[in-house]
């Protein structure tokens, strides 16, 4: 500042002394912007309306339906791509497992998304631990919510229902009897990736059992794998939602998908 003060002074440069003016250390009597309710109110754009289902668990307006009973358009075989899904449907009301015949999964694929799916266990209740009830909800192909049948069957904390499988345990055991249907409800964020391919930030999910909070915005550490740790190999992008069969006659009614 002595320097521009002394150039000031010799003229040897031309700055305004309104430079220096507009600043002081004294505060001002008055706010000289008083805020006002309307500074902070967003009104464009309009929120988008949405129809709500008749009922809870119904499908919202803007929801894609994955099945509701009466056939099975919206998947395909994951052993034999692009062939129809090889399970039944029962009654027009619910699609079951064919042991045997492989996961099924859509032909739509999905990142970031809100899911609804209800499931049962078979209407034989047999077998213990990972042999009773058993099945997946996959997300992009590749991350395990589990679903088995966990009423009144001891198991790892990790492979129960409600489970990220063989990573984050359920906060909780809300299940209902082999018997009854089960309900999830799903709020999925996909990973993001760098340019490079590396990992950017890792998939988060949010999950309801029975309207019982059992994952609360949890990481999933990667591929859900049955063996070894969890990791992200590779980048990816959008993909299918497939349903896994695990030898069991695991019954499925009313998936719907929101993508967000």
């Amino acid at each position: 500042m002595k320097n521009i003060a002394k150039l000031l002074v010799t003229g040897m440069v031309a700055i305004s002394t309104s430079t220096f003016a507009q600043y002081s250390s004294t505060p001002p009597e008055v706010s000289p912007m008083p805020m006002k309710p309307e500074m902070t109110e967003i009104w464009e754009p309009e929120i988008g309306v949405v129809t709500p289902g008749a009922k809870l668990g119904d499908a919202p307006s803007d929801a894609i339906i994955l099945f509701d009973g009466s056939n099975l358009n919206q998947w395909e075989s994951s052993k034999t791509p692009g062939q129809p899904a090889p399970w039944k449907i029962v009654n027009n009301d619910h699609m079951e497992v064919v042991p045997g015949t492989g996961d099924i999964k859509t032909k739509m694929k999905f990142g970031d998304c809100q899911l609804h799916l209800e499931f049962s266990a078979p209407d034989k209740v047999e077998g213990v631990s990972q042999g009773r009830g058993n099945s997946g909800l996959f997300f992009q192909d590749r991350y395990e919510l589990q679903i088995l049948d966990s009423y009144q069957n001891r198991t790892y904390r990790n492979g129960q229902a409600g489970s990220i499988y063989k990573d984050v345990p359920p906060l909780v055991n809300p299940m209902r009897g082999p018997l009854e249907w089960n309900t999830y409800d799903v709020v999925y964020t996909a990973p993001r990736f760098k340019a490079s391919g590396a990992l950017d930030a890792p998939a988060r999910i949010t999950v309801f059992l029975n309207g019982v909070l059992v994952q609360n915005n949890s990481t999933i550490a990667g591929l859900t794998l049955y063996i070894g740790l969890h990791n992200y190999p590779e980048a990816h992008g959008d993909d299918v939602i497939h349903l896994q069969d695990h030898n069991n006659k695991t019954q499925f009614r009313n998936i719907w998908i929101r993508p967000l």
